[in-house]
């Protein structure tokens, strides 16, 4: 799904939830700022690095050896009018003065895409075999609603690193998208429709063995696996009341979800002890597990009033410990480690000249 429509999020999404304890955050004293691109109290964050200038760039991901960031972009400049998959070496190669190698098709539109083990191919989901044309955005509604696509024409594919589409592992009817790989290498856990509704399945890396994970009415996405592979952290955005689940499937039978609303989930990688992580209101999205396992960065807007801007935020696995990472006055999200721990990269508008691109960021972690 085309999670990347970032700066109409900032603008729309201002529903009122409320908050509980966990909106407390920890307090740090930290030493002047040196870095330019790291804010006062990011303390985390050592040497932040902008690696993209210009355009939606977002969901940027770390190859298995630590070395490469595969990521989606919509830069006219790089002939994309839609998301579109490109890869670099973010520790060698300049992708503000040269076009990284791209990877898709460049038909359709593309999302979420990871590196395989070996770091040789990349798996990512692509509409090209619907339409080659980019799928239409959703209008502006009367009601106001913000909504998010759910294209049907999503289904995943392994490529090389040359661009050529080595494997189809779905072809269900309907929205097949939003997959990542266990740092174990063995299991892909990824979004469909195939239930009639937007559950969580997981799958060997050949697409064999596909297995239900979740099953409770709501949009449930962007899963990542723990460091172990044993656990899966995801968003989800759960209607409760009977206007909410009119609300949810009237949208759904449209091909829409309304993202304004979701928690965090967490659960054993086969959907066993599922519980909420939290409970903080508004949108808390792209979790990621910090290299310990016994933590979760993710981003939210819940200590906004209008819903702007999002900061990314640290939480541990049992829901205690909220701590404010990033503190910007505008939209952080997608962040990733690293698999040595070392690096954090997340998606920003900061330092964009006061435009809506939003770029690529790397920075080295301090705990």
């Amino acid at each position: 799904m085309d999670r990347c429509l970032i700066f109409l999020v900032l603008i729309l999404m201002g529903c009122n939830s409320s908050q509980n304890d966990q909106a407390s955050t920890t307090v740090h004293e930290t030493p002047e700022v040196t870095d330019t691109m790291r804010y006062q109290d990011e303390f985390h964050l050592k040497n932040v690095r902008m690696l993209t200038q210009g355009g939606d760039n977002a969901e940027a991901y770390w190859s298995f050896d630590s070395r490469m960031l595969v990521f989606q972009s919509t830069f006219e400049k790089w002939g994309t009018q839609c998301d579109q998959i490109f890869y670099f070496n973010p520790l060698e190669d300049d992708a503000i003065k040269h076009r990284p190698k791209m990877i898709s098709t460049g038909l359709g539109r593309t999302t979420c895409a990871y590196f395989m083990p070996g770091d040789t191919t990349v798996v990512y989901a692509s509409t090209h075999l619907g339409d080659e044309a980019c799928p239409p955005r959703p209008e502006r509604r009367d009601d106001g609603k913000y909504v998010w696509p759910i294209y049907a024409d999503f289904d995943i594919f392994v490529t090389d690193l040359e661009g050529n589409i080595l494997k189809q592992l779905t072809q269900e009817p309907g929205y097949d998208a939003e997959a990542t790989v266990s740092p174990q290498g063995d299991k892909i856990v990824f979004t469909s429709m195939r239930s009639g509704d937007l559950e969580l399945y997981t799958m060997n890396v050949d697409g064999s063995e596909v297995t239900q994970v979740t099953n409770e009415l709501g949009y449930d996405g962007g899963a990542f696996f723990s460091p172990d592979g044993s656990q899966l952290i995801f968003r989800s955005s759960r209607p409760k009341s009977e206007d909410e689940i009119k609300v949810y499937r009237e949208l759904l039978a449209e091909g829409l979800v309304m993202p304004t609303e979701m928690e965090l989930y967490i659960c054993n990688a086969d959907g066993s002890d599922l519980r909420q992580l939290t409970e903080l209101g508004k949108a808390n999205w792209c979790p990621f597990f910090h290299p310990s396992g016994d933590k979760v960065i993710f981003a939210s807007n819940h200590e906004t009033e209008r819903g702007f801007p999002f900061n990314l935020y640290l939480i541990n696995t049992d829901g205690t410990g909220l701590e404010q990472v990033t503190h910007d006055d505008t939209f952080d999200a997608f962040p990733m480690f690293s698999p040595d721990g070392k690096y954090l990269v997340f998606g920003s508008n900061r330092y964009n000249g006061g435009t809506r691109d939003t770029n690529l960021f790397m920075t080295e972690w301090v705990d």
